[in-house]
């Protein structure tokens, strides 16, 4: 025998070993194992998803914004259903059978052989009594997982809602974590911390018997994977502040913005109409959501950051920040105005007052010749050669306080507003077929300008901090059993000579104090504020009031607008100055104007057109 034959015999002695091996362990767990053999004659292994509790919500003092509910699904395995008395189980479950066989047919259809929701959220009571009948339905059974609930139902735009993952997301390849029937943020919160917030999902291997009864856990348990709970939010929201700025707003549209300057998070954000997020929760929630959906008000709009309006007269605080900057007026250069900046014979822009002003004179009487003067100035400046170059350096001065810019908050939808370009009005004109004289409505902030209330409140923040701001965000810290991260956000600076800042800070005490916002006068508490009217063509003003408070150590800066209201001053300047005292002072020392900001409502849907205008001047 030679060697190649010595070693083939070593080849063939080794599979013949491994062979017996198997037999043996083979005649083992058929005929010597009785634990196995009894499993496998009279169980089954089913595997079952541990859904992890969602990560809680939490405001700047601790309260729970949202929390978790366990809720029951009914789960459906095709290929092991047989016999199956659909409408015992219909009646049981209390659905409809038409909707239930068709959700059977297409569970069957997506795979025989995995578990897929057929009924979802159904109550504790029906989960008891499905229980005690579950044997008589081969093939379903019960998980458990938890889904939000809203306590106090506020800051819904800012929390968000969960949703069922669609069937496009789970075709894309980033959203591998999620299975047919699971849930998912959908807007707010919820959505841009969804993988922070869901956790990590757990296995639990339980042992079944032929009824579909649970035998116990498979190995005792320590095959089982357990789900690792989401990690905790813990935002700037002032709870008590985000609802009294909410009860200041029903019954209106608009929007409230406060933040703290300090640090850039965001106290309270309120859009309304708004919406009760428990209205998407368990099995109504596709009707309901319909229902918002159509709303003519629309609800779910959040028009606090997603909205944009003209900015009206609050522009004339950055605009004097600019000029003055860019050497274009100084802090005596004085315009007359005699009721009006006359652009022709025919077209005239209105004024409130007359007289002659300076800067600081005139953004407390809101004067809009001296503006429409300005603005002309800045456009047409010796130092370019044309409008456009005039314009684009008007337009990237707002830029730089945020204004046509996204600002990065930490919600999705987010709007850019618009700050218009040479380029814009190259399109609308003609290249150069435009000057200063032709746009002069936006040196009043009227026109094609328009900003969302989020970038007002952080226009009046970065007044308030004398020249920056930090990125406005909901999201202090996230936290896990194992570490807190505390999340840091970008500070931001405008290049403006504090002597200016300080300037425009004084005329803003001037308007609250005795100019066009003097109604609003907060004894012992420094307000600095500027109210605005932006002209609507498709019926009354937006009243618009942007603010801070204490002019020293500024603790708050707020933006408010209320949709088809007049004049800034009769409507956004008191809802303004009552959420700075609620938070500042704890208390409110005007019960009248509360009373009559609270009882005042006007949306279309259920008083059209009336509201009521003290006739206060802008």
């Amino acid at each position: 025998m030679n060697g190649f034959e010595g070693r083939g015999w070593v080849v063939k002695g080794i599979f013949i070993a491994v062979g017996l091996i198997f037999l043996a362990r083979l005649f083992y767990v058929q005929i010597l194992d009785k634990n196995y053999k009894q499993f496998a004659n009279d169980n089954s292994l089913r595997k079952e998803t541990i859904f992890p509790a969602r990560g809680l919500i939490y405001d700047r003092k601790g309260n729970i914004l949202v929390r978790n509910v366990t809720i029951y699904d009914v789960m459906v395995l095709p290929a092991k259903v047989t016999d199956l008395d659909t409408n015992a189980l219909c009646k049981l479950l209390e659905v409809d059978k038409t909707q239930f066989q068709n959700d059977f047919d297409k569970a069957e259809y997506s795979s025989r052989y995995k578990p897929t929701p057929i009924v979802k959220q159904i109550t504790p009571e029906q989960y008891g009594r499905f229980q005690e009948r579950m044997f008589e339905f081969r093939g379903f059974y019960v998980e458990a997982r938890t889904v939000r609930s809203y306590p106090l139902g506020v800051a819904a735009h800012a929390i968000g809602y969960l949703g069922e993952v669609t069937e496009d997301q789970l075709k894309d390849t980033s959203f591998n974590y999620y299975k047919m029937g699971d849930y998912i943020g959908m807007s707010g919160l919820e959505k841009s911390y969804e993988t922070k917030l869901r956790g990590q999902k757990g296995i639990r291997m339980v042992m079944v018997d032929v009824h579909n009864r649970e035998q116990g856990r498979y190995m005792d348990g320590t095959e089982d994977i357990p789900a690792v709970p989401g990690e905790e939010l813990n935002t700037g929201l002032d709870l008590a502040l985000q609802q009294y700025a909410e009860k200041l707003m029903k019954g209106k549209k608009g929007a409230v913005i406060a933040l703290d300057p300090n640090t850039g998070e965001i106290l309270a954000m309120v859009s309304m109409p708004d919406y009760d997020p428990n209205l998407l929760l368990g099995r109504e929630r596709a009707h309901n959501y319909g229902r918002l959906i159509l709303d003519p008000d629309k609800p779910m709009f959040n028009r606090a950051i997603s909205a944009r309006y003209p900015p009206g007269s609050t522009l004339k605080t950055v605009e004097a920040l600019l000029a003055l900057q860019e050497h274009v007026i100084s802090k005596t250069t004085t315009y007359t105005c005699s009721g009006g900046y006359h652009l022709s014979a025919a077209h005239t822009i209105h004024c409130h007052s007359s007289g002659t002003f300076n800067a600081r004179e005139a953004i407390k009487m809101s004067c809009n010749t001296y503006y429409c003067n300005v603005f002309r100035v800045m456009v047409d400046q010796r130092r370019f050669d044309n409008a456009a170059r005039g314009l684009n350096d008007w337009a990237a001065g707002l830029n730089s306080f945020g204004l046509g810019t996204k600002l990065g908050i930490d919600i999705p939808n987010e709007n850019r507003g618009l700050v218009p370009n040479s380029k814009f009005y190259d399109r609308n004109y003609g290249n150069g077929a435009w000057k200063s004289s032709n746009i002069i409505s936006l040196g009043i902030g009227q026109a094609e300008i328009s900003l969302t209330p989020l970038q007002l409140a952080n226009q009046a923040a970065i007044i308030a901090n004398r020249g920056f701001y930090i990125t406005p965000h909901f999201v202090r810290s996230i936290a896990s059993k194992q570490k807190t991260e505390v999340l840091k956000w970008p500070k931001k600076y405008v290049q403006i000579d504090s002597s200016y800042m300080n300037l425009v800070v004084d005329a803003m005490q001037d308007v609250v104090e005795h100019g066009t916002a003097y109604l609003s006068k907060v004894k012992g508490l420094d307000i600095c504020g500027k109210t605005g009217t932006a002209e609507n063509p498709h019926g009354k003003d937006h009243a618009i009031f942007i603010a801070f408070a204490p002019k020293y150590h500024p603790k708050i800066a707020v933006a408010t607008i209320v949709e088809n209201a007049g004049m800034g001053a009769t409507w956004a300047a008191p809802i303004a100055t009552l959420v700075i005292e609620k938070y500042v002072n704890d208390s409110i020392s005007r019960p009248n104007w509360e009373k009559w900001i609270l009882d005042a409502t006007y949306l279309k849907s259920t008083n059209p057109g009336k509201i009521i205008d003290k006739g206060l001047d802008e």
